[in-house]
C-alpha cells in the first residue's frame, strides 16, 4: 500500500486511491472538490448560506491538510512523516499497548508524539519519558497489581497503633451525624503515585510535556463539570494518575483546582489532540470494550465500564475512520481488572500489530529504520534542599517531618521518600496526598500538598471465632481530635458468646513522648488448669476446673519511639480479677477462687518489622515486658508483692519461592516474695486474643498447663500453594514449672512438646485457619478453627 493512502484523511476517497497510482492523486483531489461544490449548492438551496459556509470551511480544511501532506510526502523526498501514537484506555486490557510497542520497535518505527487516556496514559507516559517497550514490559511484570488496586501500605510504615488498628477490622466506614457514609473510592492511588513518581525520576523536573523525550499528552475528566481536560503540563506522574483515576476504584485527583477522574469518560481516544501536536500519520490502538448485553453484565466493574462506554463507543467509530493505521487487539474475553492475564493480553497486542505489519513497514521505508535505545535510569539518590508543605489547620510542619523521617538538607533515596509518604498516608489523617520534586540548582525541593481528612469519626466492624471466646462481632467507634489535635479515641464493643469491650485514648506526639489510657473488659467460661486454683484447693478434678473468668484492666501509660525503630513505654495499671469455679456448690461462702484488685507498675519495649502479622514472609519481632505488682485488695489473704518479666523474639525468612520459615522463642519468670498463681504463665490452645500471661501451645487444650516460669521455642514452615492459600507445619517445645531458672531444668529435654498441621486463607475478614494439633504426651488431638482478625 502506498504512503498516499496513509495520509489522506477524507475516507470518501480512499476507494479511489486504492486503484489509482501515485500520479493520479491530483485528479482525485479535483473530483473531491467538485463533489463538495455540488453538495454545497444542494445545501444552499435548502438551508441557506450558513450551512454553505460551514461546509466550504470543512472541505477547505480537509483538502488543504490532504494536499499539504501529499506535497510533503510525495514531492519532498527528504521529508520524514511525523508519526503520532494514540493509546486508548481499558484497564488491564491496556497491557496490549505493550505488545503493540514491541512490534513497532521491532519494525523500526519512530514515534514522534504520544497521546493516551487511562491505561493508555500510563503506558504512553512511560514510553514518552524514555523507556523502551522491553523495559515497560519488565516494569509491569514486576508490579503487584493487587497491592496497586488495594493501595497497599507496607506494614513497616505504620506505627504500633496503626498496625493494631489495621489488623482488627474488616470494614471501615465514615460515620457522621449518626449516619454511615461510603468511602469515595476503594483507593487513594498512593501506591500508583509512588510507583510512577519513582519510574519517571529522569524527567521529574520537566513541567512541559512537549519537552519530554517524546512529546506527550493525556486526557482527564472534570468530575464537577463533565468537561474534557487536556493534560500536557505539570507533574507527569500526577497527570498520568489523574487520567487513570477510574471512578469508585481510585479517588479523584485535584490539579489546578479541578477535580479530575478517568479521561475515558469523555475522550478515550485523543486522535485530534495528537494531530494538533503535528502528527502526519496516526497509529491508533483501541482496547476499549464494546457494549455488552445483559448476560455479560454480571458484576459492578463491568456495569461501571459499560456506563463510561455508552457515549465513547459512537465517538470511537467516527475516530477510527480518521486513523491511518488502526490496531484492535482481540481481547474480548478479558476484563478491565484481568491483571493476572497480562502476558496473554500483551501477546494479543503483538498479534494485532503483526496483522498490519505491511503498513507499518511502508512507514519505515519512508521514515527510516529507528531503534529506540534503552533508558539509562537516573540514580535514585536525592539531595532534598527544602521541604515545603501547604498550610494545615491541625498539623504542624514538625509532625509532617516526623512522619517523613528526614529533614531539609537530607540525602535520601527514592525508597526513603516513598517510605516517608507511606508513613503520612498510614495515619489516615489526609484524604489526598500529592508531591513533586522541583529543581533547586543541582538538588531538589520536595513540595507536598496535603488535604486534611474532613472525616473525624469512623464506624469499624469485625468478625471472629475461636475456641476460647467463641463467636464474636466487633463494633468499633473511632473519633479523632476529641480533646487535642492529634488524639484518637477508640471504643470496641464485642458482642457474642462472651461480651467484652476495649477503650483506648491515645495522644500521638511523633518522636516526642505520647500518652494514652486503656480500659479492657474480658470474660469467658472454660476448663482451665487446676494450677490457677491451688490457693483454695477446692477443685474436685485433679487436672482442670471449669470457671467463669472476668478480667478488668485499666492502664495509664506513656511511650515514645527510640532510634526510629523501638517503641518503649511504661505506666501504671489497675486490674480487677474474678475467677469463679462453676463446679463448686452455690451455697459455699466465699466460693470465688479470686476476687481481688491489683495495682502495678509496668514497662515495655517492642520492635516489629514483620511484613504480615499472620503469614509473614520476612521481618523481625521483639517484645519485652516487666511488671511489678505492689498492692492488692488481697481477697485470698495470700498476696505478697512480686514481679514478672517476659520476652519474645522471632524472625521470618523466605527460603525459596513461596516457602517461609518462622522461628519464635519466648520466656517468662516470676520473682519476689510469693507468686500469685493467677498471674502464672499458662500454655495451651491457639487463635484467641492473648491477655495477661496466656500463650499459645500446640498439642495442649486451652489454658491447660501453668507455672511461674517457662521457656518455649516454636518453628513453622509455611507454603503458599495458591495465592493467599497457605499450608503449614509447626512444632513447639517448652519447659514450664515453678522456678525453673534456679537450676538447669530450663535447658533440659523439653517437658512439653506439640505439633500442628494447618491450612490458612487470607480474606478481607482476616485469616481463616484450621489446625489439627497433637502431642506425644496426650492421648487425644485437638482441632482448632480461627476465623477473622484476633480481638
Amino acid at each position: 500500500m502506498s504512503l498516499i493512502q496513509l495520509s489522506i484523511t477524507n475516507t470518501r476517497l480512499k476507494s479511489f486511491f486504492s486503484i489509482v497510482k501515485k500520479g493520479a492523486s491530483w485528479v482525485a483531489l479535483f473530483l473531491q472538490e467538485k463533489i463538495a461544490f455540488i453538495h454545497s449548492q444542494f445545501f444552499i438551496s435548502i438551508w441557506g448560506i450558513k450551512p454553505f459556509v460551514i461546509l466550504i470551511a470543512l472541505s477547505f480544511t480537509q483538502n488543504t491538510f490532504a494536499q499539504d501532506t501529499i506535497k510533503k510526502i510525495n514531492n519532498d523526498e527528504s521529508y520524514r512523516p511525523k508519526i503520532g501514537l494514540v493509546l486508548s484506555g481499558g484497564g488491564a486490557k491496556g497491557f496490549a499497548h505493550i505488545g503493540v510497542l514491541k512490534v513497532l520497535e521491532e519494525a523500526g518505527v519512530k514515534i514522534d508524539y504520544i497521546g493516551g487516556t487511562s491505561m493508555g496514559s500510563i503506558i504512553g507516559g512511560l514510553y514518552a519519558s524514555g523507556y523502551n517497550a522491553s523495559q515497560i514490559d519488565s516494569i509491569f511484570k514486576r508490579t503487584n497489581f493487587d497491592d496497586l488496586i488495594n493501595d497497599y501500605i507496607p506494614r513497616s510504615s505504620k506505627n504500633f497503633y496503626e498496625k493494631n488498628n489495621d489488623e482488627l477490622y474488616a470494614v471501615i466506614l465514615p460515620f457522621s451525624n449518626f449516619k454511615i457514609g461510603i468511602p469515595e473510592a476503594l483507593s487513594k492511588g498512593m501506591y500508583n503515585y509512588n510507583l510512577l513518581s519513582s519510574l519517571t525520576r529522569n524527567v521529574r523536573h520537566i513541567r512541559d510535556f512537549n519537552q519530554l523525550p517524546t512529546p506527550f499528552l493525556c486526557i482527564a475528566t472534570n468530575i464537577e463539570t463533565g468537561e474534557e481536560v487536556l493534560l500536557n503540563k505539570g507533574n507527569l506522574a500526577q497527570a498520568m494518575i489523574a487520567s487513570a483515576a477510574f471512578p469508585s476504584l481510585f479517588s479523584p485527583i485535584e490539579i489546578d483546582g479541578k477535580l479530575l477522574v478517568d479521561g475515558g469518560v469523555v475522550n478515550n481516544y485523543p486522535i485530534k489532540e495528537v494531530r494538533n501536536l503535528g502528527a502526519d500519520i496516526i497509529i491508533g490502538v483501541d482496547v476499549q470494550d464494546d457494549l455488552l448485553d445483559r448476560h455479560k453484565l454480571k458484576d459492578a466493574t463491568r456495569i461501571l465500564v459499560q456506563i463510561t462506554n455508552l457515549q465513547s463507543i459512537d465517538k470511537m467509530k467516527r475516530k477510527v475512520k480518521n486513523t491511518d493505521i488502526y490496531i484492535k487487539p482481540d481481547i474480548k474475553e478479558y476484563g478491565v481488572i484481568s491483571f493476572d492475564k497480562g502476558e496473554k493480553i500483551i501477546r494479543r497486542g503483538e498479534d494485532a500489530t503483526f496483522a498490519v505489519y505491511e503498513k507499518i513497514k511502508a512507514l519505515v521505508e519512508k521514515q527510516g529504520y529507528y531503534k529506540k535505545p534503552e533508558l539509562k535510569v537516573a540514580s535514585d539518590t536525592l539531595q532534598i534542599e527544602n521541604i515545603n508543605c501547604n498550610h494545615l489547620d491541625n498539623y504542624t510542619n514538625e509532625y509532617i517531618t516526623s512522619k517523613l523521617r528526614f529533614k531539609s538538607g537530607s540525602k535520601i533515596t527514592y525508597p526513603d521518600l516513598i517510605k516517608g509518604i507511606n508513613n503520612i498516608n498510614a495515619t489516615q489523617n489526609f484524604s489526598a496526598i500529592s508531591y513533586s520534586l522541583d529543581a533547586n540548582n543541582n538538588n531538589d525541593n520536595l513540595n507536598l500538598t496535603l488535604k486534611e481528612n474532613p472525616t473525624q469519626t469512623y464506624l469499624k466492624l469485625g468478625l471472629h471465632y475461636d475456641g476460647l471466646y467463641k463467636s464474636a462481632i466487633l463494633v468499633n467507634l473511632t473519633h479523632k481530635k476529641t480533646l487535642f489535635k492529634n488524639d484518637i479515641t477508640s471504643l470496641d464493643i464485642i458482642l457474642g458468646d462472651n461480651f467484652r469491650y476495649n477503650f483506648d485514648y491515645y495522644i500521638e506526639n511523633g518522636f516526642n513522648i505520647s500518652f494514652g489510657f486503656k480500659s479492657r473488659f474480658t470474660q469467658f467460661n472454660r476448663n482451665i488448669t487446676n494450677a490457677l486454683s491451688n490457693p483454695l484447693s477446692v477443685n474436685p478434678d485433679p487436672n482442670l476446673v471449669n470457671v467463669d473468668f472476668i478480667d478488668i484492666n485499666n492502664q495509664a501509660y506513656f511511650q515514645t519511639i527510640f532510634v526510629q525503630k523501638f517503641l518503649i513505654g511504661g505506666g501504671i495499671e489497675y486490674k480487677y480479677l474474678k475467677i469463679n469455679p462453676k463446679t463448686l456448690s452455690s451455697n459455699i461462702d466465699n466460693s470465688d477462687i479470686d476476687k481481688s484488685s491489683y495495682f502495678s507498675l509496668f514497662g515495655y519495649m517492642n520492635y516489629d518489622t514483620f511484613d504480615n502479622k499472620d503469614f509473614p514472609r520476612s521481618g523481625w519481632g521483639f517484645s519485652g515486658n516487666i511488671q511489678s505488682y505492689l498492692f492488692s485488695s488481697n481477697y485470698t489473704k495470700a498476696f505478697e508483692p512480686f514481679s514478672t518479666a517476659k520476652a519474645e523474639i522471632g524472625f521470618a525468612e523466605t527460603v525459596f519461592n513461596k516457602a517461609t520459615v518462622l522461628f519464635k522463642a519466648n520466656a517468662g519468670l516470676t520473682f519476689g516474695q510469693t507468686s500469685v498463681p493467677f498471674f502464672n504463665y499458662v500454655l495451651g490452645g491457639y487463635g484467641y486474643h492473648k491477655i495477661d500471661n496466656f500463650n499459645y501451645f500446640y498439642g495442649y487444650d486451652f489454658l491447660s498447663a501453668a507455672g511461674n516460669s517457662f521457656i518455649k521455642a516454636e518453628a513453622t514452615f509455611d507454603y503458599e500453594i495458591f495465592k493467599k492459600n497457605h499450608v503449614n507445619f509447626a512444632a513447639n517445645f517448652a519447659n514450664l514449672g515453678n522456678n525453673i531458672f534456679e537450676g538447669v531444668e530450663w535447658v533440659s529435654v523439653p517437658k512439653y512438646t506439640g505439633y500442628a498441621i494447618g491450612y490458612g486463607l487470607e480474606t478481607m475478614l482476616g485469616p481463616i485457619e484450621v489446625k489439627y494439633s497433637w502431642s506425644p504426651e496426650n492421648s487425644k488431638g485437638y482441632t482448632w478453627f480461627k476465623i477473622g482478625f484476633v480481638f
